[in-house]
């Protein structure tokens, strides 16, 4: 994480800004300046923001703050420090289906929504009615802002808080006048709660059992809240040798992080006002007659990951031909301990995954102002933690709701790009084709475990694979006609799933044909424009952005249209004022014609309609959610140094 330094003036800057939904947020940062007669410096600073949820009774809060110690000296040795901390006091937002964005569009902010159930016929908050024609449950597309016991939609339900700190300690020594050390160690904390309200458990896996909360029994079917908490400490180093020897510049290193994740999800009670009696699940909780207190997911996963690289960068040609290439090798170790009973993995599940991870790249400068490269590159991503735990309500003859994958590979990326890149005095651009071929592709897939499909299980699973093509464009200025500077980009991509993926309703398994078919979450084409203006006072900018339609599922069977969207922000500098410095004030209008649509798929499916797979059989479709985009919004502010 890249943090600024220090200045070496002793001095500050604050901001406040106000807006639409009751935002607020203040801002103050303090520089010490040069401490004596050293170059030891140091800056604080912190912020508070406020915001209502959009079209929710819900409010965000964020408190931040963070601080830097730089010292240096010699010819090129420096230590610093740098401390980051957020607290949240958040609320969770809801994805959607379709089907719930055509009734409710932004939602219904102040009132209780019954979920309507596909076949049924329902009665919206107004009294009118309407029928459930679609494959879905259609829901109030925000959380309920008016409680009724029963309702686990309602807002206060979906709390997540959360606390993180991080610190790193970035510091560079010159060995020689070739060979300079880089070590930076760090340590990363972090807690966090997801609120969810849930049925009274029956069971403790395949065991069923009954239990007390708080010493008393509760009715069968009544809610609890089962916040689901992780807390993660993740401490680790990075060590770096290079060594500049002439044309050449060799660099070795190694990262080593151990990190350590709990995640629980013990039960507590509920006000009679539909109030959690303790965002953070601490108690009174849920505990069975045998004395064991239930949780809805209990982990502890230890995670290992050693990571050995090698560089090289070559120039030549009085530097106008560069090579560079490079090799990552990555062993990640995971233990992986599940304490709830019953589960289809045991209790001890460990994983190791080992990788190469080649690069190479060539520059080559055709003159000052023009540049030609290609590159490739490996990469790979690991599969979630969680995707190694059964967790959730336990069904019989179907297991837990959230299912286990030990199985699941990484999946690996192979990038090749090419291109061309101008900087003139006045005009700037570059064309890049770019190649990426995916293996294993990681997503989380929901699958029926009744013919009804009225009970499902969420798991993760590799989708196969993917080959994507596409081509970036974009051209600018340095200001021209009279400080204005207008920027355009264009980009272009095919992007193909090239297997055929397995999926599932109740008892029916099948591979659907989505070889070939467009890769989901992708849209085809995105196009930019920016026009901004600024004389040293007066600044303000323009900006378009369109996005074409994106799928939502791999048979292609469900999208959303594309969109457009434009921003404005226009603001004044004044000259010194006082003791301040600069003092500015600035306008940002976001989404300028309140265009209401879905921004992006958050749950991938193989299919949303029944389709029928390779081998004939009918399978069902879950249809896919998605995220709202926010609607127009105005904030101002007024900042200043000093």
């Amino acid at each position: 994480m890249y943090m600024i330094d220090p200045k070496m003036k002793k001095g500050g800057a604050f901001d406040v800004s106000y807006g639409s939904y009751a935002y607020t947020r203040g801002f103050l940062r303090l520089d010490t300046g040069k401490i004596g007669q050293t170059n030891l410096r140091a800056y604080f600073s912190g912020s508070y923001a406020t915001e209502d949820a959009i079209h929710s009774e819900a409010t965000n809060r964020k408190l931040h703050a963070e601080a830097k110690i730089v010292n240096d000296w010699g010819d090129g040795n420096r230590v610093s420090l740098a401390i980051v901390g957020n607290r949240l006091y958040n609320y969770l937002t809801p994805s959607v289906n379709k089907a719930s964005w055509d009734a409710y569009g932004f939602g219904v902010k102040d009132k209780y929504v019954a979920s309507c159930y596909s076949g049924s016929t329902c009665t919206r908050p107004d009294g009118t009615t309407f029928k459930n024609t679609s494959n879905a449950t259609i829901n109030n597309t925000v959380y309920n802002g008016a409680y009724k016991a029963g309702d686990a939609n309602y807002y206060k339900f979906h709390q997540n808080p959360f606390t993180n700190i991080y610190a790193s300690a970035p510091s560079t020594f010159k060995l020689t006048d070739h060979l300079v050390l880089t070590e930076t160690p760090y340590f990363w904390y972090g807690s966090g709660s997801g609120g969810g309200a849930y049925t009274v458990p029956t069971s403790w896996g395949a065991t069923s059992m009954s239990g007390t909360l708080d010493g008393k029994s509760v009715a069968k079917g009544s809610l609890l809240y089962e916040p689901s908490i992780t807390t993660t400490y993740r401490p680790g180093a990075v060590t770096k040798l290079t060594l500049t020897t002439g044309v050449n510049r060799l660099m070795v290193g190694y990262w080593f992080e151990y990190a350590k994740q709990s995640q629980t999800a013990p039960a507590t009670g509920i006000g009679a006002d539909g109030t959690p009696w303790d965002i953070w699940g601490g108690g009174p909780n849920y505990v069975f007659n045998d004395g064991t207190t239930y949780q809805y997911r209990a982990s502890l996963t230890q995670t290992r990951t050693h990571t050995m690289f090698i560089g090289d960068s070559l120039s030549l040609l009085n530097n106008k031909l560069t090579i560079d290439a490079g090799l990552k090798y990555a062993i990640v170790t995971r233990d992986g301990h599940n304490m709830l009973p019953d589960t289809s993995t045991g209790p001890y599940i460990d994983k190791t995954y080992y990788e190469p991870l080649p690069t190479a790249s060539i520059r080559y400068q055709i003159n000052p102002e023009m540049q030609v490269f290609v590159s490739g590159s490996t990469n790979f991503r690991i599969p979630t933690n969680y995707s190694l735990y059964d967790a959730g309500a336990y069904y019989k003859n179907g297991g837990y709701s959230t299912q286990a994958n030990k199985n699941q590979q990484p999946e690996i990326s192979i990038s090749e790009e090419a291109g061309w890149r101008y900087t003139g005095p006045t005009v700037m651009a570059s064309v890049t084709y770019f190649h990426y071929n995916f293996t294993n592709r990681l997503i989380s897939q929901q699958e029926c475990l009744d013919n009804a499909c009225l009970n499902y299980a969420t798991t993760n699973i590799n989708a196969g694979g993917q080959s994507t093509n596409g081509v970036d464009a974009e051209i600018g200025t340095r200001p021209i006609f009279y400080h204005i500077r207008p920027y355009a980009s264009f980009e272009y991509v095919d992007a193909r799933t090239t297997s055929n993926l397995l999926s599932s309703s109740g008892n029916k398994v099948d591979y659907m044909r989505t070889s070939g078919k467009f890769a989901p979450d992708t849209p085809k084409y995105q196009v930019g424009f920016n026009l901004d203006y600024d004389d040293g006072n007066l600044f303000g900018a323009y900006k378009l952005k369109y996005v074409a339609k994106q799928y939502a599922t791999f048979m292609n069977d469900e999208s959303i249209p594309g969109y457009v969207k434009m921003d404005i922000s226009v603001g004044y500098r004044f000259k010194n004022l006082g003791f301040l410095q600069a003092p500015n004030i600035k306008f940002n209008l976001t989404n300028i014609t309140n265009k209401h649509y879905l921004g992006f798929p958050t749950s991938t499916r193989v299919n949303a309609q029944t389709q029928t797979g390779i081998f004939g059989t009918s399978i069902k479709g879950t249809a896919p959610n998605y995220m709202i985009a926010a609607p127009f919004a105005a904030t101002g502010s007024i900042s200043a140094g000093f």
